[in-house]
């Protein structure tokens, strides 16, 4: 089988060119999909998303809610606060209940299109959500950056809720208390972005051909 081809292997994974690791329990299926992407802060989640969404696929952010909910309350936007807000809708509602807010307007958009992509996946109790309500035509990618590019990267995007490195580490930490590091070990796909923007670029547009020919 040739390289950059979904492999339907069980329970392993395995290399494509462009930085790309499929794992699997794949399959086909005429049912419209929900593709969930995760990875660290700075990873380049946004980025993957940018270039599925450049092919008119749906996107919903995860952080875009959060982000909404710090607005709603009128709250100085700062580094710590989304954190905050984040961790106390986990506290006062369940680990998934930014999942669960999500799902309806992601059947929404199942409605018309074929892929609907959910970026910023943080934690199991999320993926359960997700698996229970779309079965087997859910998936999840991991994007996969080391800590140093990943600063780097947070250093330049000037988001409001970027700091420090001291601020980096204390939301590696929370989002790896929420089970992040287990869903990214445990994704369908992988992809590597510890390379230059337009090789990881090409490498999202391999892998989304690929899983559309699955279809």
């Amino acid at each position: 089988m040739g390289q950059g081809r979904v492999l339907e292997l069980n329970n392993q994974l395995w290399p494509l060119k462009g930085g790309i690791l499929m794992s699997i329990r794949l399959r086909h299926s005429s049912m419209a999909r929900v593709v969930a992407v995760c990875g660290m802060p700075g990873s380049g989640k946004g980025e993957f998303a940018n270039v599925l969404h450049s092919h008119g696929i749906p996107v919903l952010s995860m952080g875009d809610m959060v982000r909404a909910e710090v607005r709603r309350l009128e709250l100085k936007e700062s580094p710590g606060i989304f954190g905050e807000i984040a961790a106390q809708l986990r506290a006062e509602h369940g680990e998934d209940v930014l999942a669960v807010r999500l799902a309806d307007a992601v059947d929404e958009h199942l409605k018309n299109n074929s892929i609907v992509l959910i970026e910023g996946m943080r934690g199991t109790a999320e993926r359960v959500v997700f698996e229970q309500r779309w079965k087997k035509n859910f998936f999840s990618l991991a994007v996969d950056a080391s800590p140093d590019t990943r600063f780097t990267r947070i250093q330049n995007r000037g988001r409001s809720e970027d700091g420090d490195r001291e601020a980096f580490e204390i939301r590696d930490k929370r989002e790896r208390g929420w089970g992040l590091e287990e869903i990214i070990a445990e994704s369908d796909y992988m992809i590597d972005n510890n390379v230059e923007l337009q090789a990881f670029q090409n490498s999202c547009e391999e892998w989304l051909s690929a899983f559309q020919k699955e279809e």
